[in-house]
């Protein structure tokens, strides 16, 4: 095994509240600084899409349930009970020594899987990762690196990446269309396919060689509509106008 540092992305999806998620899908990829790929999983969470069958109806991206159903009779999803999952995800961080754990919103994904391990397990565990794991939010380093730029600005305007509120978004699914040019991407919104996405996100932002916090800010969102105020007064004006 090469002597590259390796990192753990990691992107879940949810059903019951945004304060209370369980996930019922995890995707993983093991990646380093270059965006190569060593490891990849897709699970479903056993108790959560099997055993919380009424939950699951209300789940945000309900509408996906058929699809998971034939990814699993396809071997696409790896079934399993949470803790499970738990213990294999361990073994993987130990197998690349692994200490960085990042998703694209990391505060809602490491909340998620630990809100899942208290309600499994009744708080007996409760904390889903290592202690001393650190988490990087490629959010933030997207919204710092990638969106502050002109070129993305000119793209959002260009293509309406724009809040009725008059912020640029920031999703995902804009920084896959911007750093590919693919403007008719859509995100598929299932764990493991989402992963991949942010590994090329992480990968473009470190390419730049700019210095940037990785750390989780809940707030990243507002850098790169801070970074192009004259750009956006403009292109309100011009519509206000028009």
């Amino acid at each position: 095994m090469n002597k590259k540092k390796k990192y753990l992305v990691i992107d879940v999806e949810t059903a019951n509240s945004m304060d209370d998620p369980l996930v019922y899908d995890i995707g993983l990829a093991v990646c380093d600084n270059s965006g190569k790929i060593y490891c990849t999983r897709s699970y479903v969470v056993k108790e959560i899409f099997f055993g919380e069958a009424q939950m699951m109806k209300s789940a945000y991206y309900a509408a996906k349930i058929p699809q998971y159903k034939e990814g699993i009779l396809r071997g696409e999803y790896y079934v399993a009970p949470f803790l499970h999952i738990w213990d294999s995800i361990r073994r993987i961080m130990k197998l690349y020594n692994i200490k960085t754990v990042m998703a694209y919103n990391c505060n809602f994904d490491r909340k998620a899987l630990n809100t899942t391990l208290r309600f499994i397990t009744k708080s007996r565990y409760r904390y889903f990762f290592p202690f001393e794991t650190e988490f990087n939010c490629i959010w933030n380093m997207s919204c710092q690196v990638l969106y502050s730029q002109k070129k993305f600005c000119k793209a959002a305007l260009s293509n309406g990446w724009i809040s009725e509120k008059g912020n640029l978004q920031t999703s995902a699914e804009v920084g896959k269309r911007y750093i590919s040019s693919s403007l008719d991407f859509v995100e598929r919104h299932t764990g493991l396919e989402d992963v991949l996405i942010e590994v090329e996100l992480f990968a473009a932002c470190i390419k730049k060689h700019k210095a940037m916090n990785r750390n989780i800010s809940r707030l990243c969102w507002r850098l790169p509509t801070q970074a192009h105020k004259k750009e956006i007064a403009a292109y309100k004006a011009a519509r206000k106008e028009g």
